[in-house]
C-alpha cells in the first residue's frame, strides 16, 4: 500500500508540475488531460507490439478500487470542504431553485436519460433492461463543481452563479446517490421497487443523513466553542468528517448528505461564534489545501482509468447521442426555476445557459458505474459513463470560462 500511495502521489505531483510549467490549464483538467495522453501512449505501444508497459500500468491502476476510494474516502472530505465555504444566508435565498434541481431535477433527469439510453441501446442492438437504464440515468445525473469552479472565478463569474452551481452540486450528489442505490438494488433483484419501499428508503437515507449531519455538526460546534487552539480545532473538523462518514455507512444513512449538512453548520455557525480569527484562517487554509490536493489526485486516477475500460465503436456513438440529451434535460430542469423565479431571485440573463454548460459530470459518476455488479450491464454503462465524463470535463470545462466572460462583459456595458 505504501508503494501504491507513493507512486500515485509522485505521479500526481509530476503531472501537476508539468501542467503548471508548460500547459497552464486549470489544474484538475490539466492533470487529467496529461494522464489520458500518458494512458493512450501506453496503449499505442501495446498496439505496436510492446504490451509490457501497458500491462504493468493497468495492473497497478487496478489495485486502486476507484469506487471505494471515491465513495468511502474522497467524497466525504470533498463534500465537507465544499460546504464549509458556502454562506448559508445566501444559500437560503436560492433554496427553492437549488432544492428543485437537487430533488425533482434529479428524478426528472433520471427518467429522461434512462428512457433515451434504453432507446439508443436498442438502436445499437444491445438489450439492456429498463431498470439498468434508469440506474445509468441516476449515476450520470449528479454534477461535479470542482473542475469548473476555478474557471468561473478566473473568468470573474458573479458570486450568485458560483453559489447556485456549487450549492446544487453538493445536494444533488447526495440525492442522486440515494436514487442510484434504490434503483441498483431493484435492478440487481435485491430490493423491491415499490412506492412504499422507495419512500421509506429515501426517508431513511436522506432524512437520516440530514439528522446525522446536524448531530455531527452540533458536536463539532460544541467542541470548538469550548477551546481556543486552532490545531485541535482543525483536528476536530477532520475527525467529524472521517468519523461521521464512517458512522453514516454503519447506520445506512446518506453519508454525502450528512457531510454537506455538517459542513454548512461548521462553516457558518461554528465559524461565526466558536472560532477565533486565527482558527478561521487556519481551518480555511487546511480544507482548501485538502480540497485541491484530493481533487488533483482524483482527476489523475480518472485519466488513468482508461487503461481498464473496454471500448467498442458503438459505445462511442451511443455516448455521443446521449450528450445532447443530458444537456437538453439539464437546460429544461434549470430553465423552469429560472423562468418561475426570475423576478423573485433576480436571475441574470444567460444564467440558464451557464448553469447548463457548467454542470460537469465527474468522478462520482464513474465511481457509481463501478459499483454496478460485474456483467454486461456494467461493461456497457461504465464505458458510456466514462466517455460522457471525458466530454464533460475536457469540452465543457475548457469552454465554460469563455461563456462566463461574455456574460460578464455584456453586463459591464
Amino acid at each position: 500500500m505504501l508503494n501504491l500511495v507513493a507512486i500515485i502521489v509522485s505521479l500526481t505531483a509530476l503531472l501537476a508540475w508539468l501542467n503548471q510549467r508548460f500547459i497552464r490549464l486549470p489544474t484538475t483538467i490539466g492533470v487529467m488531460a496529461i494522464a489520458l495522453v500518458l494512458s493512450w501512449g501506453l496503449q499505442g505501444l501495446a498496439w505496436l507490439g510492446l504490451p509490457g508497459l501497458e500491462d504493468r500500468a493497468a495492473d497497478w491502476v487496478a489495485r486502486f478500487d476507484f469506487n471505494e476510494l471515491v465513495m468511502e474516502g474522497l467524497l466525504s472530505l470533498l463534500l465537507f470542504a465544499g460546504a464549509l465555504h458556502i454562506d448559508l444566508d445566501r444559500l437560503r435565498r436560492y433554496r427553492w431553485s437549488i432544492g428543485f434541481l437537487a430533488t425533482l431535477g434529479v428524478v426528472i433527469s433520471t427518467l429522461a436519460i434512462g428512457a433515451a439510453t434504453y432507446g439508443l441501446l436498442r438502436l445499437a442492438g444491445v438489450e439492456l433492461s429498463w431498470l439498468y437504464c434508469l440506474v445509468f440515468g441516476a449515476l450520470i445525473s449528479p454534477t461535479d463543481p470542482i473542475a469548473v469552479l476555478g474557471i468561473l472565478r478566473k473568468a470573474g463569474a458573479p458570486v450568485d452563479l458560483e453559489l447556485r452551481i456549487v450549492g446544487e452540486s453538493l445536494f444533488n450528489d447526495g440525492v442522486a446517490v440515494v436514487v442510484f442505490t434504490l434503483l441498483l438494488g431493484a435492478a440487481a433483484g435485491s430490493e423491491a421497487l415499490t412506492p412504499g419501499h422507495a419512500g421509506t428508503l429515501f426517508l431513511q437515507e436522506a432524512g437520516g443523513g440530514i439528522a446525522l449531519g446536524l448531530a455531527v455538526g452540533a458536536v463539532g460546534y460544541a467542541l470548538m466553542r469550548s477551546i481556543d487552539e486552532y490545531r485541535i480545532e482543525v483536528l476536530v473538523s477532520l475527525a467529524l468528517v472521517l468519523g461521521g462518514y464512517a458512522l453514516a455507512l454503519q447506520l445506512h444513512v446518506s453519508g454525502p448528505i450528512a457531510m454537506v449538512v455538517a459542513g454548512l453548520l461548521v462553516g457558518n455557525k461554528a465559524r461565526q461564534s466558536a472560532m477565533s480569527e486565527t482558527t478561521r484562517a487556519q481551518l480555511d487554509a487546511f480544507w482548501e489545501l485538502i480540497d485541491e490536493l484530493l481533487n488533483t489526485l482524483l482527476f489523475v486516477l480518472l485519466g488513468l482509468e482508461v487503461l481498464l475500460i473496454p471500448f467498442a465503436g458503438w459505445q462511442l456513438w451511443v455516448a455521443a447521442g446521449l450528450i445532447p440529451v443530458l444537456l437538453g434535460v439539464r437546460l429544461v430542469t434549470i430553465g423552469l426555476p429560472v423562468v418561475l423565479l426570475r423576478e423573485t431571485l433576480g436571475f441574470r440573463r444567460g444564467s440558464a445557459r451557464i448553469l447548463t454548460w457548467g454542470g460537469l459530470r465527474g468522478g462520482i459518476s464513474v465511481a457509481l458505474a463501478l459499483a454496478i455488479p460485474s456483467g454486461e450491464a456494467r461493461d456497457v454503462l461504465l464505458t458510456i459513463t466514462y466517455l460522457i465524463v471525458l466530454f464533460s470535463i475536457l469540452v465543457q470545462g475548457l469552454t465554460i470560462g469563455r461563456l462566463v466572460a461574455r456574460l460578464v462583459a455584456r453586463e459591464a456595458r
